[in-house]
């Protein structure tokens, strides 16, 4: 083959030079053939591309092969089969050529793919004009136990500064939450807020660019001043930035599978990282900067943050007659007041609050699980101190966690006959006099070796009783010149008659 340097010696022989074609195949030692090829065409270098490829064993194979690669391709990322693979599917299906003929067919066909996709066009964004939002699926080991989280990915399209957060769902009151913590770290808001067509946040797709959003989720945005923007149903480019971010997220925070106790502990770590990340990245179009530094300069051009939105989704539950309200598989004890009535569920991305009738009537951490009961046995004071007896076998009071000295005081009852009785008596005190102060007098009759309820009761009610008004000193101009003398022998003058009465008895 005629090398690049050999073909630059030719031209430049003959056409600088000005050397016969015989004198230059006598030096050079080529045929007469490369010399009028390489001072005919102006091309430098010599290239065969073979235009037919002879495919003497694939060849009957070639149909199955491409049928194989269509479906591979419609298939997950993660889940693709390589070329390796499918020479080894092609070999038990009786294929016998070599593995450089399916490898070949195979970048060929990927080759033909690329050239066929659609062509995209670069975007630019202002300072403070967008951001956009996606969700992706991970997995980690939460508490000893593989997960599959959904992790929030929220992006500054100008400043590429971005955030991400895992939860157990994708319900709408874990975007209100995501949303609040991004913009919280964030130090304000953009203009304008782009997303797919989540049903948490659109209700139906028309044509074109016309949506109608879930009214929770324009309330958030109007909280916000954010405008909500939907992209194009099956077009991810129109939030490219984003949707890159979750691949490599996956593969810089998620690779290798991390391993932590719980949501927070996990959370805490990604916005860690992400803040870490965004310091030491540099900034694809400002290559002078980092992420971090051109984050900092658009700051100024955000809406400014607030407060948080309080980002609940609210539904209506029915209180049994047990004052248990029923969500997502779990149960909630509320105050029995609101048992037998129609109560409205306010769900937060980590609590659920009951309201009824204007006020609440529970509140508890949100759980997760299937089949478990929330109880506080506050909520069912009212009803023990009309059943006392409850208190021993009644399940909200099981592992109830009391504080020490009121929990020592019912365990010294629960030995007495009326122990059940006098220990919610003192409970019963606590809705008046408040947690600390019985938990107070408790200690106070501990101290002195006693834990009775008449005990306890008598402590809260002194502690009630209004304290002694201190002692008035008396003005100066009201002190008394002459101290006046105690003469305690007047008293005897009232212990003798009087002369009239003497003379009297002398003359009868």
């Amino acid at each position: 083959m005629v090398t690049v340097e050999t073909i630059g010696r030719i031209r430049r022989a003959f056409l600088v030079d000005k050397k016969p074609i015989r004198q230059i195949v006598r030096e050079l030692r080529v045929s007469r053939q490369t010399v009028r090829k390489a001072i005919r065409s102006p091309a430098t270098e010599f290239r065969y591309e073979r235009q037919v490829q002879p495919q003497p064993r694939l060849g009957a194979f070639v149909a199955r092969l491409d049928g194989m690669l269509e479906a591979n391709s419609k298939r997950p990322v993660r889940e693709r089969l390589t070329a390796r693979r499918l020479f080894e599917l092609l070999r038990a299906e009786g294929y016998e050529g070599a593995y450089d003929s399916v490898q070949r067919h195979v970048r060929e066909w990927r080759r033909q793919r690329s050239q066929q996709g659609p062509v995209f066009i670069p975007l630019w964004f202002a300072p403070g004009e967008a951001y956009q939002f996606d969700w992706s699926h991970e997995v980690v080991v939460l508490g000893g136990v593989t997960t599959t989280v959904k992790v929030a990915h929220v992006r500054l399209c100008h400043s590429r500064m971005f955030l991400v957060r895992a939860y157990p769902r994708e319900t709408q009151e874990m975007v209100f939450d995501a949303h609040e913590h991004a913009f919280r770290l964030f130090g304000g808001m953009c203009r304008r807020g782009i997303y797919d067509n989540m049903t948490t946040a659109v209700e139906a797709v028309f044509v074109g660019k016309e949506r109608r959003f879930n009214r929770r989720f324009l309330a958030m945005c109007s909280y916000y001043l954010v405008e909500p923007v939907a992209c194009t149903p099956a077009a991810g480019w129109e939030k490219g930035q984003v949707e890159n971010q979750v691949g490599n997220v996956r593969e810089h925070l998620f690779t290798p599978r991390l391993h932590f106790a719980d949501y927070a502990e996990l959370n805490a770590w990604l916005e860690a990282r992400c803040l870490a990340q965004a310091r030491a990245s540099t900034h694809p179009e400002q290559s002078d900067k980092t992420i971090w530094e051109v984050f900092q300069a658009e700051q100024a051009s955000l809406i400014t943050y607030c407060s948080p939105f309080d980002g609940f989704r609210e539904i209506e539950v029915a209180v049994s007659k047990s004052s248990l309200v029923r969500f997502d598989h779990n149960r909630y004890s509320v105050a029995v007041k609101a048992a037998r009535r129609t109560a409205q569920l306010r769900v937060y991305a980590d609590r659920v609050v009951v309201w009824c009738a204007g006020e609440i009537v529970g509140e508890h951490p949100r759980r997760f699980g299937r089949g478990q009961t929330a109880y506080d046995p506050w909520h069912y004071l009212p009803v023990l101190a009309k059943k006392p007896g409850a208190l021993r076998n009644g399940d909200p009071f099981r592992n109830w966690d009391l504080p020490p000295a009121l929990a020592q005081v019912r365990r010294r009852l629960a030995g007495h006959s009326d122990g059940d009785r006098q220990f919610v008596d003192i409970l019963t005190a606590a809705a008046e006099a408040g947690l600390d102060a019985v938990e107070a007098a408790c200690a106070e009759a501990l101290s002195a070796k006693l834990c009775g309820r008449d005990v306890v009761l008598n402590i809260l009610a002194r502690q009630r009783d209004a304290p002694p008004p201190c002692p008035l000193a008396p003005p100066a101009a009201l002190t008394l010149a002459i101290e006046p003398v105690a003469d305690c022998a007047r008293y005897d003058q009232l212990r003798r008659p009087p002369a009239v009465q003497e003379a009297y008895r002398g003359a009868a």
